[in-house]
């Protein structure tokens, strides 16, 4: 049993999920303290016990004091990874991509083809979008050698939620690949998706595209950004959402094969334009400073370059207390040899393997 400091650095949810996702995979007992003990709400949120449950479904392990409000708990796993069929319901509108983001390093090491559906919040601040774990972080994540698909079933919004996602993998058939990319080279093209619900009438989605078209175009871009309204007439996906809401994802490809990903979701009193200016300005930022990843995936990508066997190396567009957060628990859990060098991430993996 392994005791890990929950209010290390960022001291935010990530450790926990990190934690819990990466006992699983090792067999390995975690005790973790000081849960979010930084965060207004201290503790266990509704999200990060579904995960820690999810992860013990998956492995047949058990989760001790598991509660919303924990700031303890101990995650004591089984003895092998159980791929199938899986339903998770956060109950709430937490984020289903970062439950997402704690079940793919456990299911690619299980036996079987795993397949998941996972209900909650799919666009809201503070998380991924849905549509960037499918643009951005999972073609990045093919390239080190993962088997992964995402499909959007409906979306979901903060406060209610109700979103729900399917997530399918395979079994890795050799060692995760290592991920290098030191330059990131001129932009290619420009993608993106503008969406909202039951937003129709007001416009939202092409307010959104063509304020995000004009700030990209201003520094020589040429965007396309497809404009989706889920309606009751037209739901863009399976259902349609319960409630009114928006996302705008894009996503800049460089000709090194980089993806550099910005996205924002709808909130109260956050007008469209605000939404699109501020996710062009995000990329723009992130392209300006040569990373070769964007301010995201500088640390989404730690857990898989740690489990990769080799050398794993990256430009962040700056060091954050997540990034340093996860570096230090990736050598804490896997015995990883990390180093940042100014803005460059450096990753002796372990080569994990089943």
């Amino acid at each position: 049993m392994i005791t890990i400091n929950g209010g290390h650095k960022s001291g935010s949810g990530t450790i926990v999920r990190d934690a819990v996702s990466l006992s699983a995979l090792t067999g390995q007992g975690v005790e973790i303290t000081n849960i979010r003990t930084k965060r207004d709400k201290p503790g266990l949120r509704p999200q990060h016990l579904k995960g820690a449950e999810a992860c013990g479904q998956i492995c047949r392990g058990r989760v001790e004091n598991a509660k919303v409000g924990s700031k303890e708990i101990r995650f004591c796993p089984g003895e092998r990874l159980y791929g199938g069929n899986y339903d998770f319901d956060i109950g709430t509108a937490g984020s289903t991509a970062l439950l997402t983001s704690m079940l793919l390093p456990i299911s690619i090491f299980c036996e079987e083809a795993a397949t998941f559906k996972i209900t909650g919040g799919l666009f809201q601040d503070f998380a991924p979008s849905a549509y960037y774990l499918k643009h951005v972080l999972f073609p990045v994540l093919q390239h080190m050698g993962l088997d992964a698909e995402l499909k959007i079933l409906q979306a979901g919004y903060y406060p209610k939620g109700h979103g729900s996602i399917q997530v399918k993998t395979v079994p890795l058939r050799k060692k995760l690949r290592p991920f290098t990319l030191l330059a990131p080279g001129e932009v290619s093209r420009i993608d993106g998706f503008a969406l909202s619900s039951l937003l129709e009438e007001r416009k939202v989605s092409d307010r959104m595209a063509e304020a995000c078209q004009i700030s990209l175009r201003a520094k020589g871009y040429n965007p396309a950004i497809r404009v989706i309204y889920d309606t009751k007439q037209n739901p863009a996906f399976d259902k349609v959402s319960i409630q009114a809401g928006a996302s705008l994802a894009i996503w800049a490809k460089t000709e090194n094969n980089c993806l550099i990903g910005s996205d924002m979701a709808g909130a109260l009193r956050r007008s469209a334009e605000t939404i699109g200016k501020q996710v062009a300005g995000n990329l723009l930022d992130d392209l300006e400073t040569g990373a070769t990843v964007d301010r995201y995936l500088a640390d989404q990508l730690i857990p898989f370059c740690a489990l990769a066997d080799g050398t794993s190396e990256y430009t962040v567009p700056q060091v954050t207390e997540h990034i340093e957060s996860r570096l230090w628990l990736v050598e804490e859990m896997l015995g990883a040899k990390t180093e940042i060098k100014d803005n460059r991430v450096i990753i002796k993996g372990v080569g994990h393997q089943r």
